[in-house]
């Protein structure tokens, strides 16, 4: 506890080093932590915004309205329409990037008008292990990384989310559901509005950690080990299968890796 307090108050101190800040604020567990301690530290010169997306559940964006409201927050809603940028819905493997770039144009139009010095995000140490090109976005906009800066772990954000009783201290990462395409396949509203309501079908069988990744006809389902049993009930596997062939799928598979994050980039590793 002693090396978390003091990666506490090394980033307490980098936020009081900027005076106002805006924060990209997705909901999650990261941008939460950071926004309750810049909201802590600089007050009401600390403001949320988050991204309105159909690449995003509306959930989602509820979630991070409530969060930002219990914690005292000043929060601004953008939208953005990334899925009308041919660059971003053609899915190379550099789509995050235009994401980003979009955003952060936004983002930074914003502090401009409310004379924020500086725009942050809660990328974290772990973020660097996988491929993200939206980090290069953020280097290009001068977008910082406080909880990186202050050498913060994903596990280490969760320890201290929870001791603040934050509700997101063991919430799933979520990225947005154009994640759950190959890359150079078209990303398209149906397809997202189709894995959407696949996810939501499962999680509503009480799974937490979940991915349905769309390969056309084909819908990989990854989740946790300890929770592939619920698959195996004949009872649950049958309303699983007429609900994914409802919404198109002609094969439900059970990904036998089990769940883990960036998936689709494994492809990108094994050509490297």
């Amino acid at each position: 506890m002693t090396q978390l307090s003091s990666k506490l108050k090394a980033l307490e101190k980098i936020l009081t080093d900027m005076q106002s800040v805006l924060v990209a604020y997705s909901g999650g567990t990261d941008s939460t932590f950071l926004l309750k301690i810049a909201s802590k530290v600089l007050g009401d010169k600390a403001m949320a915004v988050t991204a309105s997306s159909e690449t995003y559940t509306p959930q989602e964006l509820q979630e991070a309205r409530k969060n930002a409201e219990t914690i005292g927050a000043k929060h601004v809603v953008v939208y953005t329409n990334e899925l009308d940028d041919p660059r971003f819905s053609s899915n190379p493997p550099e789509r995050c990037y235009y994401c980003k770039k979009e955003l952060f144009t936004e983002l930074s139009k914003l502090a401009k008008e409310h004379s924020v010095n500086h725009v942050i995000d809660g990328s974290n140490c772990d973020d660097e292990r996988d491929f993200r090109p939206g980090m290069r976005a953020a280097t290009e906009f001068h977008v910082r990384s406080p909880l990186k800066e202050a050498g913060f772990t994903k596990e280490e954000i969760r320890v201290l989310s929870k001791e603040m009783n934050l509700p997101t201290w063991d919430k799933p990462p979520l990225p947005c559901l154009s994640s759950r395409f190959p890359y150079g396949t078209k990303i398209t509203r149906e397809k997202i509005s189709r894995v959407a309501s696949a996810e939501e079908f499962l999680a509503n069988l009480g799974i937490r950690q979940l991915r349905v990744r769309d390969h056309d006809n084909i819908a990989r389902i990854e989740v946790p080990r300890a929770d592939m049993p619920v698959f195996l009930d004949e009872k649950i596997s049958k309303l699983i299968v007429e609900k994914f062939k409802a919404l198109g799928y002609m094969y439900i598979t059970l990904d036998l890796q089990g769940y883990r994050m960036g998936s689709m980039n494994e492809p990108l590793k094994e050509t490297r």
